[in-house]
């Protein structure tokens, strides 16, 4: 199998877990996407929602991980 196969099967399983993990503990995150910062407009057909705050924390956490990972596992 070619490593391309295998980095997409990899994702494929991370999404997959992320998916369950949402489905079972999403009730946790209710807050999410409701951050002061996150925007919303809301209007008779339409409706914009752009979560600015959210993905700036996303942005950050994702960023120490990848950081501990790299520091850690990658020596």
């Amino acid at each position: 199998m070619t490593s391309f196969a295998k980095i997409l099967i990899f994702i494929g399983l991370i999404f997959i877990l992320a998916g369950t993990f949402a489905w079972l503990f999403g009730h946790w995150f209710a807050w999410f996407g409701k951050l002061p910062g996150d925007i919303r407009i809301q209007r008779e057909n339409f409706v914009f929602y752009a979560p600015v705050t959210s993905m700036i924390l996303i942005s950050i956490i994702l960023n120490i991980l990848i950081y501990l990972i790299s520091k850690f596992w990658m020596r």
